[in-house]
């Protein structure tokens, strides 16, 4: 797992948000990847997204990694953040805008708005 453990760190360490997920953003694997993908690309924020399914050991890896057992997975400035339910209340309450904000990443805020009047 090192081998693993390390492009992971790299991965996290060289982009600002990071998503390690099923599939891709343009062609998520599963509902939950789609959901946390389907929001980042709404916000337009600029991220990396990491396909777990392309490499088992790097799927296996990043769960060891972030001691969290399932994908999809999201990391803002190097630091993990959460999956699927976390990113979903975190983007209901306003907390997802608050961390990017607080951590310099651009997205758009009328959209983030957009989302949460749509599920109100």
């Amino acid at each position: 797992m090192t081998d693993a453990k390390t492009q992971i760190q790299e991965t996290i360490t060289a982009n600002n948000v990071v998503l390690f997920m099923k599939g891709n953003k343009t062609m998520p694997q599963c509902g939950f990847s789609s959901r946390v993908a389907g929001v980042l690309n709404y916000m337009n924020v600029d991220y990396t997204d990491v396909n777990v399914l392309a490499d088992e050991e790097l799927r296996q890896g990043i769960k060891d990694f972030s001691d969290w057992p399932t994908i999809p997975q999201l990391y803002v400035k190097g630091e993990f953040v959460g999956g699927c339910d976390i990113i979903t209340e975190m983007m209901l309450s306003g907390e997802l805008d608050t961390l990017l904000e607080d951590n310099g990443v651009a997205f758009d805020k009328d959209a983030a708005d957009k989302i949460r009047e749509a599920n109100g």
